[in-house]
């Protein structure tokens, strides 16, 4: 599933994240990267953005970007 079928308050793992390598890599320097458990805390009105936390970390992402992450929920 993707990160935006999530909603406030669930978690999940990320299990992959479909994206190319410029914005991979500006995932990972913020602890998003396979493996690692979220949750998300917030979501705009039609989820245009999110706020999910990451290893102690609050992170926003835009939509587009919150669409490239596959996540399994816990």
């Amino acid at each position: 599933m993707k990160l935006t079928e999530l909603t406030k308050g669930e978690r999940g793992e990320i299990v992959k994240i479909h994206a190319d390598k410029t914005l991979k890599d500006r995932l990972n320097s913020f602890g998003i990267m396979r493996g690692e458990e979220l949750t998300v805390k917030g979501c705009s009105l039609a989820k245009q953005t999110m706020e999910i936390e990451v290893g102690g970390t609050l992170i926003a992402l835009r939509k587009e970007e919150a669409e490239k992450i596959e996540v399994e929920k816990i």
